[in-house]
């Protein structure tokens, strides 16, 4: 072993004692899980966590994975403001490619690193309970006119009953969590993973909710690789916003981080779900990799 990487050993020891036995949800995007490369290298990661003694919990979407299946079988899709309308035809390919597909191939790449992973989707146990999103008025940038809108089968969080995740993580199991949850009716509802991570996140009173992104964290200018924020206080994030330093994207994603910490997250984390070791330097270094967002 070279002596540089006997050096990041001991970087990460008093980060490894301060984790352990602590909780940490994991999201990944559909983007992240595509490769089969990618995702067995993320599940390496994933596996040398769970090992050190963190308690770890994997929410995973798969849109476009969903898109793709839908292209192929001639599905047409609706897409909205960057959200997607889940009419009959693509609730039955969300649950396919959600619980299905991704679940299963997420859970063997565990399992080939030694990893005991169950997989469940928001529906198992009651886990996510969920209500149909009302129409909206959607407000149509190009002509300036709104539009009353239905997203059919698409679901808001009610509440998150996190007994079954708790009984997996007290007994060494990781749960792998797909972004599907139902109401008490028993009607099935495909819910953004983001927003089940976050209220999963809060639920567990997670040490930290890492999000694996299609990007190295956030930036001032996503265009700019030099304007990328290393680490965030709350104050600090809320004054970007206020002194309007924050723009576009970056004002409904800190916004939503933020929410996420004054309710009890201690740290957010937007890091690449597609750089080998992202996840095990953002955890285990001093420099870290992407993003982090603090309460303090």
């Amino acid at each position: 072993m070279k002596i540089e990487n006997i050096d990041l050993l001991r970087e990460s020891l008093p980060y490894i004692q301060r984790f352990a036995g602590k909780t940490f949800v994991v999201k990944f995007s559909g983007k992240v899980t595509e490769d089969r490369e990618n995702l067995a290298s993320l599940a390496e990661e994933l596996a040398l966590m769970h090992q050190v003694g963190i308690r770890v919990c994997v929410i995973h979407g798969g849109g476009k994975q969903l898109t793709e299946l839908a292209k192929k079988l001639g599905v047409v899709q609706t897409v909205i403001e960057g959200r997607r309308v889940t009419d009959d035809d693509t609730l039955d390919l969300a649950m396919m490619i959600f619980r299905g597909k991704i679940n299963t191939e997420i859970l063997a790449e565990l399992r080939r690193r030694g990893i005991e992973a169950v997989g469940l989707s928001g529906i198992d146990g009651g886990v996510v309970k969920a209500e149909r999103r009302p129409p909206r008025e959607i407000l149509d940038k190009k002509t300036g006119e709104t539009s009353t809108v239905d997203f059919g089968h698409v679901g808001d969080v009610v509440e998150i009953d996190s007994r079954l995740i708790h009984l997996l993580l007290e007994n060494n199991y990781l749960p792998v969590i797909s972004s599907l949850g139902a109401d008490d009716e028993g009607k099935i509802y495909n819910i953004n993973a983001d927003t089940i991570a976050s209220e999963i996140a809060v639920r567990l009173e997670a040490e930290k909710l890492i999000l694996l992104s299609d990007v190295n964290g956030i930036y001032f200018d996503p265009n700019d690789g030099n304007t990328k924020i290393n680490r965030l206080s709350v104050k600090d994030a809320e004054k970007l916003i206020a002194d309007g330093k924050a723009t576009g994207g970056m004002i409904p994603k800190l916004e939503s981080l933020i929410s996420l910490l004054n309710r009890g997250v201690a740290s957010a984390h937007v890091i690449s779900g597609s750089s080998r070791n992202a996840l095990l330097s953002e955890v285990f270094t001093d420099e870290g990799t992407g993003t982090m967002l603090t309460r303090e």
